[in-house]
């Protein structure tokens, strides 16, 4: 009888344990849920140390950046940007940053992709990958082209994220050289995730 009771009381613990690694397996798969634009370029979260929050002129967005990064403001009356890159990499090692938040409204259609690509033309850029995923949760269209500037190779990025009928926020990063392409557009992409609209 004490067998029994014993056994019937193991089984209960190990339906207990096996309910809480299912849930703790859900947590974990939620926590690294990557969005569209992650999925697209095979990304992995990256992670970052030491960030603070910087907050544009205009106090229209944040986004978190690594403290050790030299961070440029600009703005107009059309436009709020934070300029940000690690410069204590050299150029072909880091990530440059661009990030403006515009007083108007784009509006992701055919016209205005090939008027991307005429630009990318005339800027001797070849257009690597381009789509229309959602980012932070709105209507966005990023364009990833190569080309070379100031002797470099480079690769652009640039995410047109419309916010809505007023404003419109672009978000590009630069990557010069031959090594880590893909990985370090995985962490601008990481970077680009951690905008927050403020003012909408």
């Amino acid at each position: 009888m004490a067998m029994k009771k014993l056994v019937n009381l193991n089984s209960n613990f190990m339906k207990i344990i096996k309910v809480v690694s299912f849930l703790i397996l859900l947590m974990l798969i939620g926590c690294t849920k990557t969005n569209e634009l992650q999925y697209i370029f095979s990304c992995k979260e990256a992670f970052f140390s030491n960030l603070e929050t910087i907050t544009d002129q205009k106090q229209s967005f944040k986004i978190s950046l690594p403290k050790q990064w030299n961070t440029n403001f600009y703005t107009d009356e059309l436009q709020s940007s934070i300029y940000t890159a690690d410069t204590t990499k050299q150029l072909t090692k880091t990530i440059l940053l661009d990030i403006a938040l515009f007083s108007n409204r784009i509006e992701i259609n055919e016209l205005f992709k090939l008027k991307l690509e005429q630009e990318n033309l005339a800027e001797k850029r070849i257009q690597k990958k381009a789509k229309e995923p959602i980012f932070l949760n709105k209507p966005s269209y990023f364009i990833l082209a190569k080309g070379i500037k100031n002797k470099y190779n480079y690769q652009s990025l640039q995410l047109f994220i419309a916010l809505n009928k007023k404003q419109s926020l672009i978000a590009k990063a630069e990557i010069y050289g031959d090594s880590l392409i893909e990985k370090r557009v995985c962490k601008a992409i990481s970077l680009f995730n951690k905008i927050l609209i403020t003012e909408e």
